[in-house]
């Protein structure tokens, strides 16, 4: 079997192609359509999953990116083959309409094998958590910021694309039974092994019409999208309650609240919108007492990255019975910086934590960053999940504010 096409028949190296993008397909489509279906159950607060059930849409879902990353490489070596390749010609071609819904069938599959897996590429890069690709190549890429929009947008485009993938599929399949089944001509076995040559085929003339009609479907399916608005950025979830302005002898001017988790060994990390301050603090040059600090956070306007429903749920920080968490500490200032000691009251618990801090203050003005670690278990979340290595038990807190003087913001 030569290896290069020629005007009668395919060649060895573009039958390869063609049969390993197609198992890559028929791989990748179950394994998504398998994996967003046990996703749904583990994000919502209401089912409480279990580490298995965790486990089990983590892997699924890493085989079904690697795969999808796989099916990209695949398919833009293909068309850089095919680009340097002569086309056999269509054995129907006197059937101009039934010949140009082929041409059409093929350019909406090239460019679904090109939109579908690198669009479900940049959601995940865009997206923060849940299910590794399998490789030692990193999980970014290059311009894909991680962003909700971004993901939102990329997710969609994944989806709609996908859509007009499995219609090119079933168009494709349908178009080979008929010319094996009904016309009984040689198409089919011109992409079989072990078949011959085949006749030649009859000249048609060429047409840009099958092109620019994939086009307009690809323009309709992403406007479709956008009309039932797939394309739309989300809307920020409710965040609850706002926690009303403190008194304080220092006013936060602004900050960050951030939690990092391990979730399949890989860090998500979200933050707090809402939290508050109540601050006294006199600076001293020697260790000691110097404040109290009382920091209220409202739980529910946590953002978590992929799943943020589920940390609200029951199991986790069950936000609706817990709105808040209240932290009462006691600032000392030590031989190498800060402290504040004191008990942390989060879901009904109550643990005492440390929080060493470093301090820069420029006249009025002071700012602190501060990080220390936590144990979920301590304070009942995610008890279904105590395995470590699906869901990490240490919590890596920061927190990092500019405040002033109360007179001095007045």
């Amino acid at each position: 079997m030569p290896l290069a096409n020629t005007s009668r028949s395919y060649g060895a190296v573009t039958k390869s192609f063609h049969w390993l993008t197609a198992l890559l397909i028929l791989t990748a489509l179950p394994l998504g359509w398998i994996a967003s279906d046990l996703a749904h159950q583990v994000r919502d607060p209401a089912l409480g999953a279990t580490d298995a059930q965790v486990a089990r849409a983590a892997l699924l879902f890493s085989l079904h990116k690697t795969v999808g990353v796989a099916v990209f490489f695949v398919a833009l070596a293909r068309i850089l083959w095919a680009l340097t390749q002569t086309k056999p010609g269509l054995l129907n071609a006197d059937n101009r309409l039934e010949a140009g819904a082929a041409e059409l069938v093929h350019w909406l599959l090239y460019g679904a094998l090109v939109l579908v897996p690198l669009s479900g590429w940049v959601h995940h890069a865009a997206t923060t958590g849940f299910a590794p690709i399998l490789w030692p190549f990193g999980q970014s890429l290059p311009f894909v910021p991680v962003s909700a929009a971004v993901a939102a947008a990329s997710g969609a485009i994944h989806y709609v694309s996908m859509l007009v993938l499995v219609a090119a599929l079933l168009g494709h399949v349908a178009g080979a039974l008929k010319h094996f089944v009904i016309d009984r001509d040689f198409t089919l076995q011109r992409m079989l092994p072990g078949f011959g040559t085949g006749p030649q085929p009859v000249k048609a003339p060429h047409s840009a019409l099958p092109q620019g009609v994939a086009a307009l479907v690809w323009i309709a399916a992403l406007g479709l999208g956008a009309a039932n608005g797939l394309l739309s950025a989300p809307t920020s979830a409710p965040q609850g309650a706002a926690l009303e302005q403190v008194a304080s002898d220092w006013q936060v001017r602004d900050g960050t609240l951030e939690i990092t988790v391990q979730q399949m060994g890989k860090p998500v990390t979200g933050s707090f919108a809402d939290w508050t301050a109540a601050i006294t603090f006199e600076p001293r040059d020697t260790p000691g007492p110097t404040g109290t600090v009382e920091v209220q956070i409202a739980i529910p306007s946590l953002t978590l990255g992929s799943v943020t429903a589920q940390a609200m749920g029951p199991d986790f920080f069950d936000a609706e019975t817990f709105p808040r968490a209240i932290f009462n500490g006691e600032i000392e200032r030590t031989g190498t910086g800060y402290i504040a000691r004191g008990p942390l009251s989060l879901k009904g618990a109550e643990v005492q934590i440390e929080l060493p801090f470093a301090l820069e203050l420029d006249g009025d003005t002071a700012h602190m960053t501060g990080a220390l670690d936590l144990n979920r278990l301590a304070f009942g979340i995610g008890e279904s999940m105590a395995d470590d290595g699906t869901l990490g038990h240490g919590v890596a807190v920061k927190v990092q504010l500019t405040a002033s003087r109360a007179a001095a913001s007045s």
